[in-house]
């Protein structure tokens, strides 16, 4: 099985790397913007050859792995060359839009719309991982629009990688990821953007962060350069996440400005139930 996968940063590399270890037989071609990532890429050996997003007509799977603002671009793109027998899925964190950009294309029937719940707050191919795919959620949209036996292929691979697979609409995906995800990288950024501003002294901040500071900002170190597209793309959902969001810590603050404690202790009380929904995630 030949892979191309184009942009070899945390999630096309770590697709390269499961991929290889999942099929023997597989051979990978890397192709990105930055050509010091396919060097990168090269010598940590998750792939075997640097290409050109030409050789999309050679290979039997391609994966896009690009920020969200270019994927449509590129896929239309790779839609244009690729025979009819090749899968192509991505792995965008928005899909409306992607979706509707190659509605009318010819080639659509090769595209798979997916979105793996997966990633880390680091970026490059440097940060590439094993098994970051396990036992994760990937969203499927429109799978009726993809050729049966490239669904199957696409389901395969997957199914190895040990995905559990959800299917959703476009619209659907990008309003419910826009509050499980995108409200919780914007909350983080502007938690460690206030502290920044208040914490004059570093040491301050490294000293006297505790373990809730620190996971409740790692997403701040997440790249700006994937992030800010991703905004742009899912706006509409974002500002509808951010206004309720903001409505919740205004009604806080209010409950703590009027000394109503027990107000604030049934606030919290109502949001414990959270546990028991996220105890079953790793």
């Amino acid at each position: 099985m030949k892979v191309q996968i184009i942009g070899v940063g945390l999630i096309g590399g770590s697709f390269a790397l499961d991929i290889k270890s999942a099929f023997s037989e597989a051979e990978i071609y890397g192709c990105d913007a930055n050509s010091e990532h396919l060097t990168k890429a090269k010598a940590l050996g998750f792939i075997d050859h640097q290409a050109e997003l030409e050789n999309v007509q050679q290979v039997d799977v391609v994966i896009l792995a690009v920020p969200v603002d270019v994927a449509p671009g590129v896929l239309e793109k790779v839609l244009d060359l690729v025979n009819e027998n090749t899968l192509v899925f991505d792995a965008g964190s928005t899909k409306e839009g992607i979706c509707k950009t190659v509605t009318n294309h010819p080639g659509r029937r090769n595209y798979l719309a997916a979105h793996p719940i997966a990633g880390t707050e680091f970026s490059g191919p440097e940060a590439a991982i094993s098994n970051l795919y396990r036992n994760k959620t990937n969203i499927i949209c429109e799978v009726e629009k993809t050729a049966f036996k490239l669904q199957e292929r696409a389901l395969e691979i997957f199914q190895r990688l040990g995905m559990r697979i959800r299917y959703m609409d476009p619209k659907s995906h990008d309003k419910h990821i826009a509050y499980v995800s995108h409200l919780s990288h914007i909350s983080s950024f502007m938690l460690g953007k206030t502290v920044l501003e208040k914490e004059k002294n570093e040491r301050d901040i490294f000293d006297l962060a505790g373990s809730g500071f620190a996971s409740t900002v790692r997403l701040a170190k997440s790249s700006p350069e994937m992030w800010t597209p991703i905004f742009q793309q899912n706006k509409e959902n974002v500002l509808e996440t951010l206004n309720e969001y903001i409505a919740n810590l205004n009604r806080f603050k209010d409950l703590i400005e009027d000394d109503d404690f027990q107000g604030v202790y049934r606030e919290m009380q109502r949001t414990n139930h959270i546990k028991s929904i996220l105890n079953g995630i790793d």
